[in-house]
């Protein structure tokens, strides 16, 4: 395992990432790209047992599925920074003709990428398929996916739900990132979702919560504890609390910054924030 103080500079690196991509081409989903970065740095770097090299199939190894693909940015800078490829290749987020696409796509083949994301709510039917064919394959290994709490609004999520329960797909880990809101305000304003822990049990989904979402020792031991939960008879829910533009003081406590780029003073500030560690692309 990497030091504590190791992930952290990945952490800072990967903000660096996120807010100088959407910054080249004023254009991507920068607040729950940073709201998730301890999360995704955690996996990759910690959690998750990955093998050398990539291929689609994924079999010996645990898969990672992400649902709400506009966080976009967080993903390609932890593959990059993971070895997945060259971290240069960043520098071509959102370009005509890159493999970085606004969303993940797989047709360009970018390695870490299995499946096309960024259509809400299709992110869990593709992880419980995956989940089956591990079962199938007689594959110990797990999959792991992320949602936004605002994407459970699509109801083709809560289908999915009833099915991994019903059919004890219990190789799966979800987890729900909560931060309250959505590109048009506050997940309450908008539709509320009301109890969504007792929803997931409601369903037959063995349910936690790490309170502290982006702190990455409650996520490491969270994690694990979800992990340990795992094979015995239920699917896994993981209820992630966190803050959308977290790193950037003048990035939280909003939606503004769902897909808003910063523009050169805001990207200072914001990168003054997050003093260079491991070195930019």
């Amino acid at each position: 395992m990497p030091e504590l103080s190791k992930l952290q500079d990945i952490v800072v690196q990967t903000r660096r990432d996120i807010l100088r991509m959407v910054h080249k081409v004023n254009s991507g989903h920068p607040g729950g790209s940073l709201g998730c970065t301890e999360f995704f740095v955690a996996l990759y770097h910690e959690l998750m047992e990955l093998k050398d090299g990539f291929d689609m199939d994924g079999n010996g190894e645990d898969l990672f599925f992400l649902s709400n693909g506009h966080i976009s940015p967080v993903y390609y800078s932890v593959l990059a920074r993971r070895g997945y490829f060259p971290v240069e290749e960043l520098s071509t987020f959102r370009l005509i003709n890159s493999r970085l696409q606004g969303h993940p796509a797989t047709h360009e083949g970018l390695p870490g990428i299995r499946i096309a994301s960024g259509s809400l709510g299709q992110g869990m039917s593709v992880a419980i398929g995956a989940a089956l064919a591990k079962k199938l394959n007689k594959d110990n290994h797990v999959i792991y996916s992320l949602h936004g709490d605002g994407e459970l609004q699509e109801g083709q999520n809560w289908e999915a739900i009833m099915y991994a329960a019903g059919n004890k797909v219990d190789n799966l880990i979800s987890t729900i990132d909560l931060n309250g809101k959505q590109i048009d305000g506050a997940i309450d304003d908008v539709l509320p979702m009301g109890d969504i822990k007792a929803k997931f049990e409601a369903f037959g989904w063995d349910v936690l919560e790490i309170k502290e979402g982006n702190d990455l020792e409650a996520i490491l031991s969270g994690m694990k504890e979800a992990k340990s939960r795992t094979g015995k008879g239920k699917p896994v829910c993981v209820l992630l609390h966190t803050m959308m533009g977290n790193g950037v003081d003048f990035m939280m406590h909003t939606h503004a910054w769902h897909g808003k780029a910063p523009n050169d003073e805001q990207l200072e500030n914001a990168l003054s924030q997050n003093a260079e560690t491991l070195g930019d692309y």
